[in-house]
């Protein structure tokens, strides 16, 4: 009977560490859980600074199509063209809105 209670405590002990380990999962899921979250929602500093740099990119580039795009309605309109220079015009104003939003490159002559 000793032997039989033994072997039935042995196989609950054995069956028992399983759960331990799965009950410890549990426990600590929510833990888990909600510093990756807070990780997720949180935006480390180079991070924001590349998020920065794309977004100045991207306004360069958006700048340099429009000053393209405004010196050949300009050609245009000094050629006669009255449809560009009232495109000029517009594309002009948007740079004017666009100019604001980039940063003052350093002068190089310092």
């Amino acid at each position: 009977m000793r032997a039989l209670s033994f072997l039935m405590l042995a196989a609950a002990g054995i069956s028992l560490s399983g759960c331990l380990g799965t009950v410890a999962d549990v426990v600590t899921a929510p833990v888990k859980v909600g510093s990756k979250a807070v990780d997720l929602a949180t935006t480390s500093q180079s991070e924001a600074d590349e998020k920065r740099g794309r977004e100045l990119r991207k306004r360069e580039e958006e700048l340099g199509k429009l000053e393209r795009r405004y010196g050949k309605e300009l050609r245009k309109c000094q050629d006669g063209s009255r449809k560009a220079c009232d495109d000029a015009q517009k594309t002009y104003r948007a740079m004017q809105e666009l100019i604001p939003t980039l940063p003052v490159e350093p002068d190089s002559n310092d």
